[in-house]
């Protein structure tokens, strides 16, 4: 497969994500995604006149919901891709907002820019997922925080649900095309092995120790546990062009490379009326952390 010289985060965030469904990603947005965001900064308990430091801001979503909450404080946006920080120092100058922010490059692990004891709030959601050395960025939260200074964090836990039994296939039954799917699998295991992979290195009980390896006091993990249909609606267009995260081709991209047409068409006629009718699966586990720095 081709490897494209695109900013992976960016590309991931704003379109391979969604596969190009504006509809699916409004409705994520909506019942995912904000729910998330407003938990993160619930349990953050901001102050108004804070600094917060949003790690691995994104597209933004948990920054500018800081600074709704925040009556004359100030943010800084954190992440390893320039190009989405460029993409939310466009958002605050449109939204009127941009002195009150700050644009760093950095990654989670390595807050180099950030001085010692500068913010009041870290914010992380969907971030550790993808660092290595999960315990130095939790080090790095540590260090950047003030006296009294909170973490709070949003983190799925992959390791939950992985790995999936052989006759499903992203929450769909497989059975009659069980070796056609191994093909397809095969490929994503290539490309993320799991004994290696910082998405499948942790679990819940990780994310506590961290913290409180890292000198954080009054630790409070909750974990919500979901087994059940999958509350996404995907059309199958979605379901082939999206990318399940911003390492790894779309489906659509590895049936073509890896496949027969002959292939492709069984596993089509597989898949495509579960995905149409909403048949699909969903077994997750989601965190929420927040800690103290005394």
């Amino acid at each position: 497969m081709k490897k494209s010289k695109q900013d992976i985060w960016k590309a991931w965030l704003l379109e391979r994500r969604f596969g190009g469904d504006q509809t699916l990603l409004e409705r994520t947005l909506q019942e995912f995604l904000y729910p998330v965001r407003d938990k993160i900064l619930d349990r953050a308990n901001l102050q108004g006149n804070e600094t917060v430091l949003d790690v691995g801001c994104g597209d933004g979503l948990v920054a500018f919901g800081a600074l709704d909450r925040l009556k004359s404080g100030r943010v800084i946006f954190s992440d390893i891709s320039q190009e989405l920080l460029d993409h939310s120092a466009q958002l605050a100058q449109q939204m009127g907002v941009a002195d009150r922010c700050e644009f760093v490059q950095a990654s989670a692990e390595d807050l180099a820019t950030v001085p010692d004891g500068s913010v009041d709030v870290v914010t992380t959601r969907s971030v550790l997922i993808y660092v290595a050395d999960k315990a130095k960025a939790f080090r790095e939260f540590y260090r950047v925080l003030r006296g009294n200074g909170r973490i709070s964090l949003f983190e799925p836990i992959n390791s939950f649900s992985y790995p999936e039994p052989r006759h499903i296939f992203g929450g769909s039954d497989v059975t009659p095309v069980m070796e056609i799917a191994d093909k397809i699998k095969a490929v994503y295991l290539a490309l993320q092995p799991p004994e290696t992979d910082p998405m499948l290195n942790f679990d819940e009980r990780d994310l506590f120790s961290l913290a409180e390896a890292a000198d954080f006091a009054e630790i409070n993990l909750e974990l919500k546990l979901e087994l059940g249909p999958s509350p996404e609606r995907l059309t199958w267009d979605s379901f082939l062009n999206r990318a399940p995260n911003p390492k790894v081709p779309s489906l659509a991209e590895v049936m073509a490379d890896v496949l027969t047409d002959n292939e492709a068409k069984q596993l089509i006629s597989c898949l495509r009326p579960q995905v149409e009718e909403g048949k699909g699966t969903i077994r997750r586990a989601l965190a929420y952390l927040c800690a103290k720095k005394i």
